[in-house]
């Protein structure tokens, strides 16, 4: 079976008599993005892993996010198995021919494959913002602590530079104020609790130098196939607002690296964004715009996009339309809701006269799919019930000893293993807190200058020379004696009587009051 053929990419058929219906996706159409839904179990795996052996047999990368731990067969021949032998005569196919792909395997964590990093600046506070379910008003406050690093020069690369960051602008915020506004403490405290809460994780290992390069996911091997990038996700699942959000920084990278170009004869890359339901759920209006408008502009980049997930309901209106090649494995009609998600999935397909589409999502079987590809017009092609072809590559995961294989012989390896940390703003900061304690009051510097032409930060308030003391009388005796000492951050508990009683019964009550407690203090009455 030649999965390449001169229409395209043959990705299901179906045998009928002595005819077939064949479903080939055009590369000149691949960059109009797609879409792949159905319910768990049904086959989006194998569709996914058959997708990507056409684009790599084609020479164009891919990108794909392994969730569920099995797509790393791809780097291994298949084999003819009794199952699989099984299911090809039913279906009427002939044999593939087994290939393995070339693969690179990356891991946010480091364990599974290489290491992805960005750093924090280039992550920039909207998404940093997502990754830490902040509100409005703290994802302000997040976008004025960026605006302050940079306006100071200081750079924020990793997790220790923006917690350090954070806290020099919270105990400074009195200085800030009038020139950017006004900074919470309980919003500075939220953005800290939200980077605990993903160090946790293990969230910081994503975070710093050195910082991937984009190019190394648009490799070609040495007989032209596509290499095919699968990031290990099973783990980073557990931390869904991270996964979402590397991904859509991966995205966002593409769109802001690569030139225009145009509509291509192929991709320069495809990009697979499976469980994509993890990037939209309550996601603020602001980060919805910058998806719809980079999965609209991508496209002039050369790449393709193809979200994956559950239920067709999952992807907002204004990014659905963007998606015009689809497949639609089944759906079970069970609840109110899947109901909507059949006939919404219906509406969204051309209708073919011969086939009730609506009625066919819930009877598909598994590895089934209702195919809809766009012609060489750019036009949506009628809706088919066909069989998704069984890959050539290995079904199910490669053992440990593969894994590590792979990565010795990566055509990164050993770029990214070694992290590093160079000087940034929290080794700045450090510097400067250190230089202050060693220094006298008139001589505590403020925060180091910016690179050339920068600015100086506002001197803190407890770096200014402290006013002459006032003049101590009785009253301040009295709450020395109550409160326990002189120097306070806060009222002594027979302050706050003595300042209470005077507020609330007027001045010259409080004064007789006072010369009372004053009297039975000291043994007498005043005369």
């Amino acid at each position: 079976m030649t999965l390449i053929q001169d229409e395209g990419i043959l990705i299901a058929q179906r045998t009928q008599g002595k005819g077939q219906r064949q479903c080939f996706l055009r590369p000149d159409k691949a960059n109009r993005h797609g879409l792949i839904t159905g319910a768990t179990g049904t086959g989006k795996t194998i569709t996914l892993q058959t997708l990507a052996e056409g684009f790599s047999a084609l020479g164009v990368p891919v990108f794909m996010a392994d969730v569920k731990g099995d797509l790393t067969g791809l780097s291994q021949p298949g084999r003819l198995g009794e199952k699989l032998a099984k299911v090809l005569a039913e279906r009427g196919f002939d044999a593939p021919d087994f290939v393995a792909f070339p693969t690179t395997l990356w891991d946010v964590f480091g364990t599974q494959g290489h290491p992805v990093r960005a750093t924090v600046s280039d992550l920039g506070p909207l998404l940093l913002a997502r990754m830490l379910n902040l509100n409005e008003t703290q994802a302000g406050v997040l976008q004025l602590v960026f605006r302050i690093a940079d306006d100071d020069g200081l750079l924020l690369l990793d997790m220790k530079d923006l917690r350090a960051m954070c806290q020099h602008v919270g105990d400074n915020a009195a200085s800030y104020t009038t020139e950017y506004g006004n900074i919470s403490a309980a919003s500075v405290g939220a953005i800290q609790r939200g980077l605990l809460q993903i160090e946790s994780q293990g969230g910081d290992r994503f975070f710093g130098e050195p910082m991937l390069n984009i190019a190394d996911f648009m490799q070609t091997d040495c007989s032209g196939k596509g290499v095919i990038n699968i990031l290990a996700a099973d783990q980073l699942m557990n931390a869904p607002r991270l996964y979402a959000t590397f991904l859509l920084w991966l995205l966002s990278e593409l769109f802001e690296t690569l030139p225009e170009v145009g509509d291509l004869d192929r991709p320069k890359l495809v990009f697979f964004f499976d469980e994509a339901h993890l990037l939209f759920n309550d996601a603020p209006k602001a980060l919805i715009e910058r998806i719809e408008l980079v999965v609209r502009l991508v496209r002039s980049k050369g790449v393709g996009v193809f979200f994956v997930t559950q239920n067709p309901l999952d992807i907002p209106d204004s990014v659905l339309a963007q998606l015009g090649n689809r497949v639609q494995h089944a759906l079970r009609a069970f609840t109110p809701r899947d109901q909507k998600a059949v006939k919404a999935a219906a509406d969204t397909m051309r209708a073919n006269p011969g086939l009730d589409v609506a009625t066919a999502i819930t009877e598909l079987g598994v590895g089934e799919a209702l195919v809809s590809l766009l012609d060489e017009k750019g036009r949506p092609s009628l809706t088919e019930r066909v069989y998704v072809l069984p890959p050539a590559s290995q079904i199910g995961p490669i053992t440990p000893a593969q894994r590590q294989q792979l990565l010795a012989e990566s055509m990164v390896a050993g770029v990214y293993e070694k992290a590093v940390d160079r000087e940034s703003a929290f080794e700045a900061l450090k510097g400067h807190v250190q230089s202050r304690l060693g220094a006298t009051p008139a001589q505590a510097p403020g925060l180091p200058p910016a690179a050339a032409g920068g600015r100086r930060a506002p001197a803190a308030a407890d770096e200014q020379a402290p006013a002459a003391a006032p003049e101590r009388g009785l009253l301040d005796g009295l709450g020395d004696l109550l409160g326990g000492g002189t120097r306070r951050t806060r009222a002594s508990v027979g302050e706050q009587l003595i300042k209470s009683a005077a507020s609330s019964i007027g001045r010259e009550v409080g004064r007789q009051i006072i010369r009372g407690v004053l009297g039975g203090i000291f043994g007498g009455s005043r005369r």
